[in-house]
């Protein structure tokens, strides 16, 4: 189905677009890297909400994000808010955050209900979407609560993580995970325990928050004094069967604490093996999440864009159960959340400005290490291919 541009603007229509992106879907070592109009056209992200956010899976994170019947979530994922919570069976659910009267906002942020009520006329739903009270609509005509349910999507969950279509006829998730799960299969990626969430907004387009999260070309030039001493050069990125991307490489330490602040690590994920309990394995999970498995804790971003030039991201970090039991847990996580914020936000204002430098009209596609960049370029691949197919 050919998508729908609602501006004047026809960029992603023309030739001269069309060959940038063939460019990348090059063999690795002769791709190009994305069109700069990826960053900051409208029409291009008008195109991508159609193209890739309402016809993919996407990844929104832990599952246990929401843990217990009656825990929810609200998620803005492309122009669209999402409630996600769990059934009194304790299923995961998905409904869009609008009332089936007169189109309200029902729920906002994160919490624990019964049921959810709208707060304009008090239409009221079940935990599983059902209409259960509709106040004053008895004499009207042909009305039926069971014609009223709220808007449900498409929602799995896979390793510990959960996942969101955003229409009513997805295709299969393992065959578009393929090979994920073995990859990651030395980390008990299900069992992990999520102990922080945050929620931020950075001026970025959301393609390149993910990018920066899985290179290794910028950690000697942005984090000189934070991080870069505990990361040396990555091995070859996998080859991956599935929409992702994944790449290891050996640490000095461990990679989620603060290169001056390695006394304070936390135990080894139980079962690890010798060359998994040396590094961290960085994956990014086509379109939108990415994380980072290490040798003592899992963290996760996604990212979801609230324009060409600004994206919203969720960050979670888990660790084992075992570990989050410990009595010293909570003094010596602290550590561990420094170390995030640290790097996040020098990694900002690197993507600040990169952003302002894509805006130029002089800015063109460049060129990918294949040992630092593989990751990215393994999603350039992709995003142009969904591009070309669907246009």
């Amino acid at each position: 189905m050919p998508i729908k541009i609602s501006t004047n603007d026809d960029l992603v229509l023309t030739k001269a677009f069309q060959d940038l992106l063939s460019k990348c879907r090059l063999p690795g070592d002769a791709s190009h890297s994305l069109p700069p109009a990826c960053y900051g056209s409208l029409s291009v992200l008008e195109a991508e909400i159609e193209t890739i956010f309402r016809r993919t899976w996407l990844g929104i994170g832990r599952a246990d994000c929401v843990n217990a019947p009656g825990a929810y979530a609200t998620l803005e994922i492309a122009s669209a808010s999402i409630i996600l919570l769990r059934d009194t069976q304790q299923a995961l659910r998905a409904f869009a955050n609008t009332c089936r009267h007169r189109g309200a906002r029902l729920l906002e942020g994160e919490g624990v209900c019964r049921a959810i009520s709208c707060p304009f006329h008090r239409w009221t739903y079940r935990l599983d979407g059902s209409l259960a009270g509709a106040p004053h609509m008895e004499a009207t005509k042909d009305f039926e609560k069971t014609d009223y349910g709220l808007i449900e999507f498409p929602v799995a969950e896979r390793a510990g993580f959960a996942f969101i279509f955003l229409d009513s006829t997805p295709p299969d998730l393992d065959a578009y995970l393929g090979d994920f799960e073995q990859l990651h299969t030395p980390w008990p990626l299900r069992s992990l325990v999520s102990t922080r969430h945050q929620r931020f907004e950075v001026g970025c387009n959301w393609k390149a928050f993910l990018e920066v999260f899985n290179e290794y070309y910028h950690l000697k030039f942005v984090h000189p004094n934070t991080i870069d001493g505990i990361y040396g050069l990555p091995d070859p990125a996998d080859t991956t069967v599935g929409a992702y991307a994944s790449q290891y490489g050996q640490t000095n330490g461990t990679g989620a604490l603060l290169d001056d602040e390695q006394d304070h690590a936390l135990p080894l994920i139980p079962g690890l093996e010798k060359r998994c309990a040396n590094g961290a394995r960085y994956t990014w999970v086509f379109p939108n999440m990415t994380f980072a498995a290490g040798k003592d804790a899992l963290w996760v971003y996604e990212a979801y864009p609230l324009g060409p030039e600004r994206c919203k991201v969720r960050q979670t970090i888990c660790f084992p159960p075992e570990t989050v039991a410990l009595s010293n847990f909570g003094d010596r996580a602290a550590y561990y959340y420094r170390r995030l914020d640290a790097a996040l936000e020098e990694d900002i204002e690197a993507l600040e400005n990169q952003q302002k430098g894509l805006a130029s009209p002089f800015a063109i596609p460049g060129r990918f290490s294949t040992l630092m960049e593989p990751n990215v370029a393994t999603f350039a691949n992709w995003y142009a291919q969904r591009f070309q197919a669907t246009i």
